[in-house]
């Protein structure tokens, strides 16, 4: 490990705090204000609840974590079809209850360790559930960024795609220190800049909204009822199955990075509970589920900058932006084939990370029951199988596959002994699935 500039509990001086928080920031900006635009959510409520959730995990991993939580890419079907079968608020709930589960994982590795979750979660069955969500939203990536308003092919939009596209990858490639850690975000500007020239952009909406006015929050009991549904659960609950395990990569690489054990202190336990927390708070406010980004430890990793406050600092800032009018209508204005263009990359970057889990696990397909585990995991995902026992009882798609893929992996004979450093993988912009 290289010596830090600014360790764990180092302050930094008020114009270093401003500018590293930004910093940390615009590296998850574009990613977070994508999940909510795909899935009809508030992007004003994306940033505000990522920045009380990153408060909420460095409260409760005793402020010895830099990390920060943003939009989980994993959701995003199960919100879409959560919010099909029951509204908004049924997903709200079902994220909710995605957030319990991590309470009682981080309960049960407080009492019997950790190598039980890693058993149950081996690389032969994340990482094709990890290609299936990458490879399952593809129709969505070029669906938005083909079709024009009225649902048909339009070639206008269709360029302002591929000039957003052609942006993000040369950013991806040709970019080299920080610069490289925010292709999405430059991607995302410099379409809209095209868009704004061919005259796509509406920016009336700016003009009109007010400096700081109140984000549309979404509360329980008050916007929607709260009821629990089988279905809702089964939709949405086991894509813990995957986030759990790409928290368990990021805590790893960041030990690495930072130069301490995380998984010993303050604990697995600590970070999977901070990580839940900030879900459920999440869902409580009307936010899409939270999970660590892979682009805020490749900051730490570059700056060498490890201060929690600073990660702190780029919280509040993203609460504040929350309540900004212009700022929110401002994100309300991006055109969808800008999203469509930067989705294309982002998607298939999901779908490669999964395969990269499998390759730098050396995963051996000669092996009858590493072939059978993950073939069974991408047809029944990516084809979309459902299991309806009732009309309001069913498991679809990821949900279906992660379920199938861990069942296989358990009663299949032949189980591997656990190695504890299995998902200690590198980085790439966008591998939360998050």
């Amino acid at each position: 490990m290289n010596k830090p500039v600014l360790d764990i509990k180092d302050v930094p001086s008020p114009l270093q705090w401003l500018t590293l928080s930004l910093q940390h920031l615009f590296a998850m900006f574009g990613a977070t204000i994508l999940v909510p635009y795909l899935v009809g959510l508030s992007p004003a409520m994306a940033l505000i609840s990522s920045g009380l959730g990153t408060l909420a995990f460095l409260i409760i991993t005793k402020w010895q974590v830099p990390a920060y939580l943003g939009s989980s890419f994993a959701f995003i079907s199960p919100i879409i079809a959560a919010k099909a079968a029951g509204g908004p608020g049924a997903a709200m709930i079902g994220s909710f209850l995605a957030g319990l589960v991590y309470g009682v994982v981080a309960l049960i590795i407080k009492k019997a360790g950790y190598r039980w979750i890693m058993s149950l979660l081996p690389p032969v069955v994340v990482g094709p559930v990890i290609i299936v969500i990458g490879l399952g939203l593809a129709n969505v990536a070029v669906g938005m960024a083909m079709n024009g308003p009225d649902g048909k092919y339009n070639l206008t939009y269709f360029s302002v795609a591929l000039v957003t596209l052609a942006a993000t990858i040369v950013c991806s490639i040709f970019s080299r220190g920080l610069f490289s850690l925010v292709p999405v975000l430059a991607g995302i500007i410099v379409g809209y800049v095209y868009a704004l020239i061919i005259g796509v952009v509406d920016l009336s909406k700016v003009a009109k909204a007010k400096l700081f006015e109140m984000p549309d929050f979404l509360l329980p009991g008050i916007d929607y009822p709260i009821h629990i549904t089988g279905q809702i659960v089964l939709l949405m609950v086991p894509v813990a199955i995957v986030t759990l395990s790409e928290h368990i990569g990021h805590q790893l690489v960041l030990s690495k990075v930072v130069g301490r054990d995380y998984i010993k202190n303050p604990g697995l336990h600590r970070s999977i509970l901070g990580d839940g927390t900030a879900t459920m708070i999440s869902a409580l406010i009307g936010g899409p589920p939270k999970t660590t980004y892979g682009e805020n430890i490749g900051v730490l990793a570059i700056t060498r900058v490890y201060s929690v406050y600073v990660l702190a600092g780029a919280a509040v800032l993203a609460i504040v932006f929350g309540f900004v009018g212009k700022i929110t209508a401002l994100i309300g204005t991006i055109p969808t084939p800008v999203m469509g263009g930067v989705s294309i990359l982002l998607f298939g970057i999901i779908a490669s990370s999964g395969l990269r889990m499998l390759v730098d696990s050396k995963v051996d397909f000669g092996d009858k029951r590493n072939l059978v585990i993950s073939s069974v995991i991408l047809v029944i995902g990516i084809g979309g199988a459902i299991l309806k026992v009732s009309e309001t009882f069913q498991i679809q798609g990821m949900a279906l596959a992660a379920i199938v893929g861990v069942i296989l992996n358990l009663i299949l004979p032949g189980r591997p002994e656990v190695n504890e450093n299995m998902f200690e993988l590198e980085e790439t912009n966008d591998d939360h699935v998050a």
